[in-house]
């Protein structure tokens, strides 16, 4: 019997990992298409609008790379709760299309995988909760320690910053964020 046992608790924290991973991933994608419908829904109304009564924050923007077929909806503020469930808008800094820095953040395993994919020179589309649409151009990207990004959010503008962990296949939390810097094109 005890040689089951071993075998049997191996497998049982296995499948409890597993199953841990896969929950990331799945509320990741729930969350999404939640925020996308609240998201719709405060362009609509004009107010903001919460994608579940407990939620402590509002979509407030979509973020779009064409080329990558990659949308996804960033939320107000970049606490770790928020984080949790789509990339999040730095607080104090600009809104997209306005002087200053806009800045997004967002983790490299989920809502800003795509990253690691954007090339210099690709188009970034902000679209804001009041329905108003942004085009950037990606036009550099460069990696720094999380305390010395260098962003100065008053200085400059528009512009767009989106930023996610270091290295991007890193299993474990670093020191080191990867920061796609943008210049405004085009805005609606």
């Amino acid at each position: 019997m005890p040689r089951f046992v071993i075998p049997l608790v191996i497998a049982l924290v296995g499948l409890a990992l597993f199953g841990h991973g896969a929950l990331i991933h799945a509320k990741a994608i729930v969350a999404q298409v939640l925020l996308d419908r609240a998201f719709n829904q405060t362009i609509a109304t004009g107010h903001p609008v919460k994608p579940w009564s407990w939620a402590d924050t509002v979509p407030v923007a979509r973020i779009v790379v064409k080329r990558l077929g990659v949308s996804t909806i960033a939320l107000a503020g970049s606490s770790g709760q928020a984080l949790a469930f789509g990339a999040g808008h730095v607080e104090g800094t600009a809104e997209p299309g306005e002087p200053g820095i806009a800045v997004y953040s967002a983790h490299r395993d989920t809502h800003f995988r795509f990253l690691r994919d954007v090339r210099i020179g690709d188009e970034i589309e902000m679209v804001r909760r009041d329905g108003r649409t942004f085009r950037y151009r990606a036009d550099a990207a460069h990696v720094v320690r999380f305390d010395a990004s260098g962003i100065d959010p008053a200085a400059g503008g528009p512009e767009l910053v989106l930023s996610t962990c270091w290295p991007f296949d890193a299993l474990t939390e670093g020191p080191e964020r990867y920061v796609l810097h943008a210049t405004l094109i085009a805005g609606e």
